[in-house]
């Protein structure tokens, strides 16, 4: 799961041009540590998640929907027989909408 989203968040990043410096100076934190969440070896907090989403113009179910299509496909082809990912992904979903609703309700503030 690591390494989807850190593919994804590498995809959106160099789309808008920006480096893994800018990107890691942005956020407050270490261009390594930055470099190891695009590879997916480091997991991404959620507040790390909204900072590049803010970062990116994006919204975090922009970066996290590669999860989801790669789950489903996984399924239909009876490749997932783990009910490990499912639960994983459930878990993400209900922290994204948490954190949406976190965010949006500052933005009303």
């Amino acid at each position: 799961m690591n390494v989807l989203l850190g593919g994804r968040i590498k995809e959106l990043r160099i789309a808008k041009g920006y480096t893994q410096e800018y990107m890691a100076e942005r956020i407050g934190i270490s261009r390594q540590k930055y470099a190891r969440i695009e590879n997916g070896v480091n997991s991404i907090t959620l507040e790390i998640l909204a900072k590049v989403s803010l970062l990116l113009d994006v919204m975090v179910g922009d970066i996290t929907k590669v999860i989801d299509v790669q789950l489903a496909v996984a399924y239909r082809a009876g490749e997932n027989d783990s009910s490990t990912e499912l639960f994983e992904m459930l878990d993400l979903f209900y922290a994204n909408k948490h954190m949406y609703n976190k965010l949006r309700n500052n933005d009303l503030e």
